[in-house]
């Protein structure tokens, strides 16, 4: 339901700031004198509003049409993985972890491994295995999941811990940094695995809390505390290294780590001897019918989002948030990144223009570019990933998740904002 209103808010307010645009477009020498500025292409706006739902559209397609492809191959993956048992025995590892914080899903349950493989890849910033790897895991809740119309809560829980976005190696980030020529790319490294894991912990929290998770368990204590040694243990080892070793083990591990897990799958088929191939198309097969599945729901809810960016609000909220700041005598250097962090739970490549637009307009070494950065490896883009994942499955009472995911994402925010002043100020 979530999903009705967020869809009906976003043209309808693209609607109506297009009509004052237009307005103040045709009438722009009245509205100077009040203080208003407006140029002779605001009147026009209403073309852009209707090219972006082309555009959007066309773009939504193409977004499928690539996700055919890369579920095609890590479907077929990922069943050889089953095949080989090696999704069995990570899911035995952590099952503890999991029946406690999923209670729903059954002992023994091949969720459990399908949710560890994309927790992984996101982990790694592998966006590209993570989305086939969350679809998978998707299906497989909705095999327990009594009302197949609505979310359960193992699907939220899940969700919403997906869209917290905990990276621990944000490649693209700092690939994207080093490209604008910052002299540390890799200085958002430590300050982005704070951000994320906080943006995490408070989703975990938000959702728990909502189904009455009992935090005190042992071996939920065991596991979140087991990540976080794991994560303070990592910050301290790179403090101790140099720039150049962080930025070669972050664009380096993640993509070895990747490889290793399908030669291993692999190996291991053999092993049993598995016929490997015929594994791989069997399970690639899944790959397209649910591509197109998600083709209807990624055009709804992109369309939705390029109208809205297309119609400029995000500018006049930009501007209200500026002068709210500034009104409560608050610093205002960090609204200059704020276009990152609104625009990525809406859309991903988005995110990506606004932070190199923040590198090119205050420069790639200034506060607000090595905010933008922490924004766009510390949140996830919620609406996409909501859309995608409940469309694979055909959900369409998504309950809380948008809820809880935007949550998190504010909890991401607002970790990141202390975090910078703290990295970059202080």
């Amino acid at each position: 339901m979530i999903l009705h209103y967020v869809f009906l808010f976003f043209f309808v307010v693209a609607f109506l700031v297009a009509i004052f645009r237009t307005i103040g477009g045709i009438y722009r020498e009245v509205f100077a004198e009040w203080g208003w500025q407006f140029t002779d292409t605001d009147q026009f706006i209403f073309e852009a509003l209707v090219e972006a739902t082309f555009n959007m559209a066309e773009t939504s397609v193409g977004i499928a049409i690539y996700l055919i492809g890369v579920m095609t191959l890590w479907l077929g993956l990922l069943r050889i993985g089953e095949k080989a048992g090696v999704i069995q025995w990570l899911a035995k590892r952590i099952e503890p972890f999991f029946l406690k914080l999923f209670p729903e899903i059954p002992k023994g349950h091949k969720a459990h491994g399908s949710i560890i493989m994309n927790f992984a890849a996101n982990m790694l910033g592998l966006d590209n295995a993570a989305t086939p790897f969350g679809i998978k895991a998707m299906e497989d809740l909705q095999e327990v999941n009594k009302n197949k119309s609505t979310a359960s809560n193992a699907q939220i829980m899940f969700l919403v811990l997906n869209t917290s976005g905990l990276t621990l190696i944000p490649i693209s980030v700092m690939a994207l940094r080093a490209a604008n020529q910052a002299s540390q790319p890799t200085n958002v490294f430590l300050p982005i695995l704070l951000a994320t894991y906080f943006a995490t912990l408070g989703g975990l929290l938000v959702v728990g809390v909502k189904q009455k998770i009992n935090f005190l368990q042992k071996e939920i204590l065991v596991g979140l505390g087991g990540l976080t040694i794991f994560i303070v243990a990592l910050i301290w080892w790179l403090t101790n290294q140099s720039q150049d070793f962080i930025e070669a083990f972050s664009s380096i591990t993640g993509n070895a780590i990747l490889m290793s897990i399908i030669v291993i799958f692999l190996l291991l088929a053999w092993k049993k001897k598995v016929n490997v191939y015929e594994t791989f198309i069997d399970g690639a097969k899944e790959g397209f019918s649910t591509s197109v599945k998600v083709i209807p729901y990624l055009v709804g809810i992109l369309v939705a989002i390029g109208v809205f960016r297309a119609s400029g609000t995000m500018d006049f909220i930009m501007l209200g948030l500026e002068s709210g700041v500034s009104a409560l005598g608050l610093p205002t250097d960090f609204v200059g990144a704020m276009p990152t962090a609104f625009m990525k739970p809406l859309s991903g490549s988005g995110a990506r223009g606004m932070m190199v637009e923040a590198m090119q307009n205050y420069g790639p070494d200034s506060f607000q570019s090595f905010l933008a950065g922490i924004f766009q490896g510390s949140t996830e883009t919620t609406f996409y990933t909501v859309a995608v994942y409940y469309g694979a499955v055909n959900i369409s009472k998504t309950r809380y998740t948008v809820g809880a995911g935007l949550l998190a994402d504010l909890v991401g925010i607002i970790a990141a904002i202390f975090i910078a002043y703290i990295f970059f100020v202080a």
